[in-house]
C-alpha cells in the first residue's frame, strides 16, 4: 500500500526515523489491534495508536463514562458523562484521525464471546482490564491464535507492562508469569486509589511496545516485563524464562513444531 499525501506529512516524524521508516509506517496502516479496556490504561493506548496510524483499532468495553473516570481517562469530556465508553473512544479517534477505522463492542469479553471479538486476526491484542478472570482468558485465546499480548496493569504508584509471545521457542507465555492461580482479591482503583498520570505512563508504553510488535525497532521485548515504581522513580525489568512445566505454552509450541 502507498501513503497519500496528508499521511505522509501525518507521519513525517515517524518516517524519518529510520528504525521506522515509510516501511514501518505502513505495517502500521496495515495492522489490526484489538484493545481490552478503554478505561485509564485504554485511553492513552487508544489516543497513541490512533495518532501513530494504526489502520483499524478494535476497542472493546462493557463500561459507561463516570465522573470518577475523568481524573484519569483522559480520552474522555465532561459531557460524555454516562456514554459506553467504547463508543466515545472510537467517536474520539475519528476526531483524531480520519485514516483509522475503529470497531466499538459495548460488551464484556468472556467465554461466550472471545473467539468472536479476536476472530479477525488481530496484529496485537492489548490487554489492560482491570479483572483477572480476564486477563488469563485473554491471555489464553491469545496465545491460541498466535497473537502478540501486550498486558499491562496499574495501582496506586504502581504499574507493569509485559510482551508475551509464548508460541515460541523459549519465549513464555502469560501463565508463565502468573501461573495457574484462580481469581485474586485484589482491590480495585476504586478501593485503593491510582495517581492519574501512572496510568497515562503505563498505557503509553503499552501503545509503544504494540508498535514494536507491528513494526519491530530496537530490542525484542517478549518474554520481559516492566515493573514501575513511581513513587520512587524506579524502574525494573524482569526477564521471565519460558516454564517448562506450562501446560499452556507447551500445547502452543508443540502446534508450531508440527508440520
Amino acid at each position: 500500500m502507498t501513503l497519500g499525501a496528508d499521511e505522509l506529512a501525518r507521519y513525517a516524524r515517524h518516517i524519518v526515523l529510520p528504525e521506522i521508516g515509510g516501511s514501518g509506517q505502513q505495517r502500521l496502516a496495515r495492522a489490526h489491534v484489538v484493545v481490552i479496556g478503554a478505561g485509564g490504561i485504554g485511553s492513552p493506548v487508544i489516543q497513541y495508536l490512533a495518532a501513530a496510524g494504526v489502520g483499524w483499532l478494535t476497542i472493546i468495553d462493557d463500561d459507561h463514562v463516570d465522573l470518577s473516570n475523568l481524573q484519569r481517562q483522559t480520552l474522555f469530556a465532561t459531557g460524555e458523562i454516562g456514554r459506553p465508553k467504547a463508543e466515545s473512544a472510537a467517536a474520539a479517534v475519528t476526531r483524531l484521525n480520519p485514516h483509522v477505522t475503529t470497531i466499538a463492542h459495548v460488551a464484556r469479553i468472556g467465554v461466550e464471546n472471545v473467539d468472536a471479538l479476536l476472530s479477525d486476526s488481530p496484529s496485537v491484542v492489548i490487554d489492560g482490564c482491570d479483572n483477572f478472570d480476564t486477563r488469563l482468558l485473554v491471555a489464553d485465546a491469545a496465545l491460541a491464535r498466535r497473537i502478540p499480548l501486550v498486558s499491562a496493569a496499574v495501582g496506586r504508584f504502581e504499574g507493569q507492562v509485559g510482551v508475551y509471545r509464548g508460541w515460541e521457542p523459549g519465549k513464555p507465555c502469560y501463565r508463565c508469569f502468573v501461573g495457574d492461580a484462580p481469581a485474586r482479591d485484589a482491590m480495585t482503583c476504586a478501593e485503593e486509589g491510582v495517581l492519574g498520570p501512572v496510568t497515562g505512563i503505563v498505557g503509553s508504553i503499552a501503545a509503544l511496545e504494540a508498535i514494536r510488535q507491528i513494526a519491530p525497532f530496537g530490542d525484542d521485548s517478549a518474554g520481559r516485563v516492566l515493573l514501575l515504581d513511581l513513587l520512587s522513580l524506579r524502574f525494573r525489568t524482569l526477564a521471565l524464562p519460558a516454564d517448562p512445566g506450562c501446560p499452556s505454552c507447551a500445547r502452543a509450541k508443540d502446534r508450531v513444531a508440527q508440520p
